[in-house]
């Protein structure tokens, strides 16, 4: 479901008309999150550490309001729930788009999640389509093989994107911590630094628990 936001009304109105105009109106900033304890955690529970910080990352970006904006025809809605379009990688180094349904219950969201995982492993191509390109996800990858400080996207200027994208790097030893880079890009019409460090925030909050 989604709400349809009055921009009269909204404190956000100048703000997105202002950014809307914008060849490029996304922005991003790369941080650290400690992930110690979701890894031995990911361990304990014999899970794919992937999809057990997935989960985390969905459940943080749904818990900001502002990741759950989108623009569609120029207008502004939040939707109540927002999943994951997550990039899948295959054996011959190619990758495909997925829909990985958010679940609060972490079983539940796994089974689904290895279901796409096992679909796109079996296709060949970008796996494009209107499940994958919906609105309501937040577009999601991981690049375990680079410890990233910076992180750009491709985008095509004319396609009206404002979906939320978040990468992860490769998670590695600090002492006693294992730490890994998290980039975060959005819509600067919809969201702010702020909401950012609140996502980021909430994140680390599910990775300490």
């Amino acid at each position: 479901m989604k709400q349809l936001i009055d921009l009269a009304t909204w404190p956000r109105r100048e703000h997105f008309t202002f950014f809307s105009g914008f060849d490029e109106p996304f922005f991003g900033l790369v941080a650290e999150v400690d992930c110690t304890r979701a890894y031995a955690e990911a361990k304990r529970l014999g899970v794919s550490f992937f999809l057990y910080y997935l989960h985390l990352a969905l459940q943080a970006a749904n818990e900001v309001e502002e990741f759950r904006y989108r623009i569609e025809a120029g207008r502004v809605y939040r939707y109540d729930r927002i999943h994951a379009s997550a990039t899948i990688g295959r054996p011959d180094r190619t990758f495909g788009f997925s829909f990985i349904e958010q679940h609060n219950d972490l079983g539940q969201f796994i089974a689904g999640a290895n279901r796409e995982i096992e679909a796109v492993q079996q296709s060949s191509g970008l796996r494009l389509s209107d499940t994958t390109g919906r609105p309501d996800v937040i577009h999601f990858s991981a690049i375990p093989w680079v410890r990233f400080t910076g992180l750009t996207h491709a985008r095509s200027f004319q396609f009206p994107d404002s979906c939320p994208k978040i990468s992860v790097g490769q998670s590695y030893q600090d002492g006693a911590s294992l730490r890994m880079s998290v980039a975060v890009n959005v819509h600067h019409g919809l969201a702010d630094g702020y909401h950012v460090g609140l996502f980021l925030e909430a994140f680390q909050q599910r990775l300490n628990q």
